[in-house]
């Protein structure tokens, strides 16, 4: 196996795991940090689990929902790569992280009982994505 020939997944994976962690160690606790701060300011105690903090709701569910997406994600780059066409996979990867990129903006600096209608600009695509990716190989895979 030539990693020249998966140079493209292979960049694409690295996003990924960069993008995820960027909101783990960026967003999610820069927000946990800033609350922390923010609520001793004003004599309160900060319940990071079962707090309904909107910004921290936001926040985890901006990871979380990178983190749920992950592996159906990668896996189907993945079998994509290998078994049809990596150059495709690479470049429906790189879109998948970009719109991924978006989820946190899209989601809002608040999150109250809902998730606003918005992310479905960033999560129906990204379901296509992996849809396509899969069902290919798959199709592929049954055809012959």
């Amino acid at each position: 196996m030539d990693p020249a020939t998966y140079s493209g997944p292979i960049v694409v994976t690295a996003l990924y795991f960069g993008l995820w962690y960027s909101l783990l160690f960026g967003l999610q606790s820069r927000t946990k940090y800033r609350l922390l701060a923010e609520y001793a300011d004003r004599g309160e105690a900060f319940d990071r689990y079962f707090g309904r903090d909107g910004r921290m709701l936001a926040a985890d569910r901006a990871v979380a929902n990178t983190h749920e997406q992950m592996v159906p994600f990668l896996t189907t780059l993945w079998l994509h790569a290998i078994y049809l066409s990596p150059a495709r996979a690479a470049a429906l990867g790189l879109v998948y992280v970009a719109l991924r990129a978006l989820y946190p903006a899209l989601i809002g600096r608040r999150v109250s009982r809902t998730q606003p209608k918005r992310v479905v600009a960033v999560t129906a695509p990204c379901y296509a994505i992996v849809a396509y990716l899969g069902g290919h190989v798959a199709w592929a895979a049954v055809a012959g």
